[in-house]
C-alpha cells in the first residue's frame, strides 16, 4: 500500500495546490483537516471528494460521518480506495 500512499500524497498536494508541501512532508497518519495537520477546510473536502471520484471512482457522501472518517488521513483514504478496488 506504500505506493498508493505516495500516489495519494501527490494527489492531495496537486488537488489542493499545496505549493510548499512535498509528499515527504505528509505522514500517512497526518490528519488532513486538523489545525496541527494539513489544515484543510470544508471547501477543500469538497474538492478532494470530487477529485477522488474522478481519479478513483470513489464516491464520498457529503455530511456523512463515515465520509469524515475516510477523509481523516492518507492512510484512511488508502484503505477506502483499496476496499473499493477489491470489491
Amino acid at each position: 500500500m506504500n505506493e498508493l500512499h505516495q500516489e495519494l500524497k501527490a494527489f492531495i498536494i496537486e488537488t489542493m495546490n499545496l505549493e510548499d508541501v512535498t509528499p515527504a512532508d505528509i505522514d500517512v497518519d497526518t490528519q488532513l483537516f486538523a489545525e496541527d495537520g494539513l489544515g484543510l477546510d470544508s471547501i477543500d473536502a469538497l474538492e478532494l471528494a470530487l477529485g477522488l471520484k474522478k481519479k478513483y471512482g470513489v464516491v464520498i457522501e457529503a455530511n456523512d460521518e463515515a465520509s469524515r472518517q475516510h477523509l481523516r488521513s492518507v492512510a484512511t483514504l488508502a484503505k477506502l480506495i483499496q476496499g473499493f478496488i477489491q470489491s
